[in-house]
């Protein structure tokens, strides 16, 4: 039996901000857990990793969307792997040429990229079926999705487990800091706080679209 061909997504606004809401890669899917909350203890690693792995996700989409009809089924992950593993290649060696101390910083947290979830997932269930110009924008709203998760944390934890915020000291010389929140238990907590929050705004939103289609209803 012939294969039906993918339905192909109409470009919207929704193509780009469901990677900050409905579909957040980090406070709704819970995907790339490892760098979330291994290099969030301070803001400016979060952004650097979010911007990293923002570009690996928009290069690798949009090639793959490109190719997406010469690539054999067969052997679609170990291209799909390929593609990335060459995108963090230069997000490597980019780093590496900008700041060597936060290259040191962010670790083999970079080269791991290659494994994140959410790059290779976007690879498999959209880039590969749909057409450049949604692939470029829905990738683009996932990397800042995940991005901006990752600075909520990297905020928080900076403030409270070093007093600072991108190395700027906020408090006075009295303030005694919470070295826990710069720890991994630190990040744990933080990101359940972060996740509790997230929740009870999409469950509140959701509860007044049901209220307004409720009175729409009874109005009609």
């Amino acid at each position: 039996m012939a294969e039906l061909p993918n339905p192909q997504e109409r470009l919207s606004p929704d193509t780009f901000l469901r990677g900050l809401w409905k579909e957040n890669p980090v406070f709704v899917m819970l995907l790339g857990m490892c760098p979330v909350l291994a290099v969030t203890n301070t803001t400016i690693n979060a952004i650097a990793m979010g911007l990293a792995t923002t570009f690996v996700l928009v290069c690798s989409s949009v090639l793959i969307s490109l190719l997406r009809n010469w690539i054999p089924k067969q052997v679609r992950i170990a291209s799909y792997i390929i593609i990335i593993a060459t995108f963090v290649t230069i997000v490597d060696y980019g780093i590496q040429a900008i700041s060597l101390e936060l290259y040191a910083a962010l670790g083999a947290f970079i080269q791991l990229i290659v494994a994140n979830c959410v790059i290779l997932g976007r690879a498999e269930a959209y880039a590969s079926k749909q057409r450049l110009h949604t692939t470029l924008v829905n990738s683009l709203g996932m990397g800042a999705g995940f991005t901006l998760a990752l600075l909520a944390l990297g905020t928080v934890r900076e403030i409270l487990g070093s007093g600072s915020i991108l190395g700027i000291a906020l408090f006075g010389e009295g303030f005694q800091p919470w070295v826990v929140m710069i720890l991994p238990p630190g990040g744990f907590f933080v990101l359940g706080v972060w996740l509790l929050l997230f929740n009870w705004l999409r469950l509140r939103k959701e509860r007044k679209v049901m209220e307004q289609s409720g009175v729409a209803a009874n109005a009609g």
